[in-house]
């Protein structure tokens, strides 16, 4: 992800969730925080999808990750999130974590696929409904994500 890119993210954040991030929330993520990886997916010169973690110790946090809503049901949120824990391995994770709506039972459904289990939740996460969030984690196994059978 780049500068240039927060335009269209903007508006990927503004279609798929209540609560989207700022531009001035991802200039400061790309310019500001040394933690953080970003990238983009593309297709026909447009952003797609996008998806954004932090990588701390050996610990990887998704920050957030969306599909732009023509392009769902494709397979590509699997395969963006494959690609961010191929990325939080390189980077030296072993681990990696996200917090997703307790209602958003689509969203659960492909991180389980890609090894994440429920570890607890966080009360009132989300500030548009003072919905829960499941926090989930996932062990990032540099022999399973290195593979492109998650391609499928």
């Amino acid at each position: 992800m780049t500068l240039t890119d927060i335009p269209q993210i903007v508006a990927i954040e503004q279609e798929a969730f209540t609560g989207p991030w700022t531009a001035e929330a991802f200039v400061n993520e790309l310019t500001n925080n040394h933690f953080a990886r970003y990238m983009v997916m593309v297709h026909d010169d447009e952003v797609i999808g996008y998806g954004g973690m932090w990588t701390i110790m050996d610990e990887a946090h998704i920050t957030n990750i969306a599909i732009r809503y023509d392009y769902r049901g494709q397979g590509l949120g699997k395969r963006l999130l494959t690609e961010l824990q191929q990325t939080a391995v390189f980077f030296g994770a072993s681990r990696m974590t996200l917090e997703v709506r307790v209602s958003n039972e689509i969203a659960q459904r492909l991180y389980r696929k890609l090894g994440f289990e429920p570890a607890g939740v966080r009360p009132g996460y989300y500030t548009d409904n003072q919905e829960d969030a499941l926090i989930m984690w996932a062990e990032l196994d540099s022999a399973r994500t290195e593979s492109n059978d998650e391609y499928e």
